[in-house]
């Protein structure tokens, strides 16, 4: 079951009813004959930006640290270091499963990537996935990310320590998270990879299904958010990250729709975590990038702001990649990691002395 293009609920005021969307399997390459192993390790990393949130997400975060075949080999050598982030309703297990680690990783050595660390944070929340936005009801996993990680890997493993040597990447909330972090945090990276990007354009308010409105109005726990379908939970979800509000206990957020009423003042709140509405403010940080890519599946309903968002880049004059893939939205993400993504960053990031 393909996960559904969902940025258009997510971004709007309207409250859509849709069937839970599970995990979907993805196809990928064999492995390859030969290709050397790479070691996965599985660790906790300390954030000290999601203390205190009032959901009560974790601030001790399950990480997967993808280390290069030669790692354990060389012990002087460093690398630099891709960080890659999930998208919506999975954590950072499951975002491994889709893209076959350690198989497209491993492969793409085999095909003559250089050597770098992979590491995949987990940012699910309560309800399903943090925005990788800043708030004071999910925490702040903009920060996450950009700070308190990186230092941790910096300061665990041997990874070439500057902007230049740090990637980033992500797929559909990822690829939101790629394009947000990405923009305003252009002192930690030094080249980004948009995958199948969601939520980058505001939307109006639609047509309200007052059903819909009433089951969310109805949510008091993380056990009721859990039996939501998947379009209405994903509407919790924005609204901790990007209208969150500490006096509206149990769920510390404001909806865009409130007994039936559309709420403009939410709605523009959401429209303010737009990238495509705030990109003109960070042309600056974006012409820093070595480079930066962005692709998207030909069948996938986010294709045409993903579009928006290259030319709008184009036309500023930031130098970016795009391409339209023959797929949808997660059809080949298994393909283009091995492939596209891992070569990209080969060929973009600062190796330093590494080989």
């Amino acid at each position: 079951m393909k996960r559904l293009a969902w940025a258009a609920a997510m971004m709007g005021a309207t409250v859509l009813g849709a069937s839970a969307i599970a995990q979907v399997a993805t196809p990928g390459a064999q492995a390859i004959a030969g290709a050397k192993a790479v070691t996965i390790q599985r660790i906790k990393v300390h954030s000290a930006a999601i203390e205190g949130n009032l959901e009560g997400n974790a601030a001790d975060r399950d990480v997967l640290v993808v280390l290069p075949p030669s790692y354990g080999k060389e012990p002087k050598r460093r690398y630099p270091v891709l960080y890659a982030l999930h998208g919506y309703s999975i954590g950072a297990e499951q975002w491994a499963g889709e893209i076959h680690v350690p198989a497209t990783i491993q492969n793409a050595f085999a095909k003559g990537a250089k050597e770098m660390i992979v590491v995949l944070p987990d940012s699910k929340t309560v309800h399903n996935g943090s925005m990788y936005s800043s708030s004071v009801t999910t925490g702040d996993f903009e920060r996450f990310i950009s700070h308190d990680l990186i230092a941790y890997i910096d300061g665990h493993y041997r990874t070439i320590a500057k902007r230049e040597s740090r990637g980033l990447a992500g797929h559909s909330m990822g690829g939101y998270g790629t394009s947000r972090i990405g923009m305003k945090h252009s002192d930690m990276f030094g080249a980004l990879y948009i995958m199948s990007p969601c939520c980058l354009s505001a939307r109006t308010a639609g047509p309200i299904d007052a059903k819909a409105v009433a089951t969310l109005e109805q949510v008091k726990t993380e056990a009721d958010s859990a039996k939501l379908p998947f379009l209405l939970r994903a509407q919790l979800a924005v609204g901790a990250a990007w209208s969150p509000n500490p006096k509206e206990p149990p769920l510390y957020m404001d909806l865009p729709v409130k007994g039936g009423v559309v709420q403009p003042d939410v709605l523009a709140r959401w429209a303010a975590n737009a990238p495509l509405a705030f990109v003109d403010q960070y042309i600056g940080n974006l012409k820093r990038y070595r480079a930066i890519a962005i692709d998207v599946g030909d069948r996938d309903g986010l294709k045409d702001d993903a579009q928006k968002l290259h030319e709008t880049m184009e036309n500023s004059g930031v130098a970016n990649s795009f391409e339209i893939y023959p797929g949808d939205h997660t059809s080949g993400v298994s393909f283009r990691v091995q492939d596209k993504v891992m070569p990209f960053f080969s060929r973009n990031l600062d190796f330093g002395t590494a080989k």
